[in-house]
């Protein structure tokens, strides 16, 4: 069974309802027909009904059964802006503004129904920028108690691979911290693997990742990843960790007999810890498009209610993949 058909099965042992607010997109519109032809969660859309039943039915889609919530003539409307009002007021937001903002952006009314109770979850990002599903996550969910900070990471499953596990990844960072220091990095591996054994329910095994291999390299970027191992091994002495690893010792056990013995992690890998959002980001996409891979996310971790991002080249039946994961994810918030 692939990583994301696991993923399916255990949310249909529990459905959540998930608000996808950018009923505009037709990705979105597919998703939402295919999320409930196979029960995988409940679905919330925002916008006009009459518009999303008919862009729907232009599609050969019927949603005329999906509840479509307008901020225009909603009977909770009040009570989301004096909510909103109440959870900003001290950084300046008006009741005037609250009001606004929940009429115009859809992707805040969103993480709103969230806070509200009126959703477990939200996935959008479709059309929008990350800093525009961040922004209203941070603001209104604001980060989870245990969480040091947020970040974004992508589950990589690569067909017929007998690396990491059976041929599953989590890469992080991949869509939110552009330069992360030592400490962050020792903080977001603390988080993916968590994230890891939620969703993969395998133990993590976390490659800290560089241009070297313990010390092949002599410069300030491999200090760094240096730092951030000995910061999670001293920081968090439960994690399976190590580095800093090329990516081939990582995951290539007979590479990692040579270029790092020993190694409880070396050609073991399964979580991959990149340096910066560049090599994290470009990461994802060279194993997406050239290892035919499917890529899921990216999912933010550390938010304290499920809210997840997309690629703004997803497909329909990744915004699927990403319901399902933030269904799983509210089960066990």
């Amino acid at each position: 069974m692939s990583f994301i058909d696991g993923i399916k099965e255990r949310a249909k042992q529990n459905i959540k309802t998930i608000v996808l607010p950018e009923s505009e997109d037709p990705r979105t519109l597919e998703a939402a027909a295919k999320v409930l032809k196979e029960g995988l969660a409940k679905v919330v859309l925002v916008g006009n009904k009459d518009k999303v039943v008919a862009d729907a039915k232009a599609q050969g889609l019927d949603l005329s059964d999906v509840p479509v919530v307008d901020p225009n003539n909603f009977d909770r409307f009040d009570e989301y802006v004096n909510t909103l009002f109440e959870l900003r007021k001290a950084k300046g937001m008006t009741e005037e503004a609250a009001r606004e903002g929940l009429l115009t952006n859809p992707l805040m009314f969103g993480v709103m129904m969230v806070k509200m109770g009126d959703a477990d979850g939200m996935v959008s990002g479709a059309c929008h920028a990350t800093a525009d599903v961040l922004r209203p996550s941070l603001q209104i969910l604001k980060t989870a108690p245990d969480a040091e900070l947020v970040s974004a990471f992508f589950i990589i499953d690569v067909p017929n691979c007998e690396y990491g596990e059976n041929g599953t990844f989590l890469f992080a960072d991949c869509g939110l911290n552009q330069d992360p220091s030592s400490q962050e990095l020792a903080a977001i591996a603390n988080s993916s693997a968590k994230s890891f054994k939620s969703l993969v329910g395998k133990e993590p095994r976390i490659a800290m990742l560089s241009h070297s291999t313990k010390g092949s390299a002599k410069h300030a970027l491999v200090d760094k990843m240096v730092e951030a191992t000995n910061i999670a091994k001293e920081k968090y002495p439960q994690l399976t960790v190590d580095g800093e690893f090329q990516f081939d010792a990582a995951i290539v056990p007979s590479v990692a007999a040579s270029k790092a013995p020993g190694s409880e992690v070396g050609g073991k890998a399964n979580v991959m810890i990149f340096p910066n959002l560049d090599a994290g980001n470009i990461s994802y996409k060279i194993a997406q498009r050239l290892a035919k891979a499917d890529a899921f996310g990216p999912v933010l971790q550390g938010v304290a209610r499920p809210v997840n991002d997309l690629s703004r080249g997803c497909s329909a039946d990744d915004i699927v993949g990403v319901v399902a994961i933030t269904a799983v994810q509210a089960a066990s918030v």
